[in-house]
């Protein structure tokens, strides 16, 4: 007997929302800063800068610690050490001290028993989205896994989200994307499919109710609820 799904394709973004990773994330931005004899900054700060990028977090941090703009942190020459230097710390620290965020595994295994597609839409470089999805043994789960270096765009472009439409057929209103932040509502919108959030994540500090997704949903299991 076939299933009845409501949606034929599901997005997900993954830090903040699959994955709880801000921890090794703000150790690696911590290394970098005592490395380079900068004073280092909180978990709670770094929790607030992760969502666009590693470029992204980075200028954040230094914006911060010089009280520049980020314009002119953007072309600065410490930037561009401090971006080097970050690679490498991460690439210790990465899938170290990152966990999955309540019902996910069991979530993502029923969607694909059901016969949904899954695709992760992700900022974070390809290296490190594969190593944590390796560690944590997530790979099998995602027919398409799109990182932040996989097209020149990255969200909130909508062209990850448009690969994944065009890659497996999907009609818009037959996709959803599923993410923590605004940057992942204004990716769905941008996309033009509907856009669930979780209230756990990374947004900057604000509630991401305050970005208006379509729903609110507090863990991934409500996906199965429907």
């Amino acid at each position: 007997m076939s299933v009845l799904r409501p949606f034929d394709l599901v997005m997900f973004d993954l830090d903040g929302t699959l994955v709880d990773s801000a921890p090794e994330i703000a150790d690696a931005v911590c290394d970098t800063l005592h490395r380079l004899a900068l004073p280092t900054v909180t978990l709670e700060q770094v929790i607030g800068w992760v969502g666009r990028g590693t470029r992204e977090l980075l200028v954040e941090v230094l914006a911060y610690l010089t009280h520049f703009p980020p314009e002119r942190v953007r072309t600065s020459a410490l930037l561009a050490v401090v971006v080097t230097e970050f690679r490498w710390y991460y690439r210790n620290r990465c899938g170290t001290h990152c966990v999955l965020f309540p019902h996910v595994r069991e979530t993502l295994d029923a969607l694909r028993q059901q016969g949904t597609r899954l695709a992760l839409v992700t900022n974070k470089d390809a290296h490190f989205t594969h190593v944590v999805l390796e560690r944590l043994g997530l790979m099998p789960s995602f027919d398409l896994v799109i990182s932040g270096d996989t097209l020149p765009q990255r969200k909130p472009d909508p062209s990850g989200v448009q690969l994944c439409l065009d890659r497996f057929g999907v009609q818009r209103e037959r996709a959803l994307f599923v993410g923590d932040s605004a940057v992942d509502v204004a990716t769905a919108r941008n996309a033009g499919v509907p856009i669930w959030a979780v209230p756990y994540g990374y947004n900057a500090g604000r509630p991401v109710v305050e970005d208006k997704p379509d729903r609110l949903i507090f863990n991934c299991s409500a996906l199965l609820d429907l």
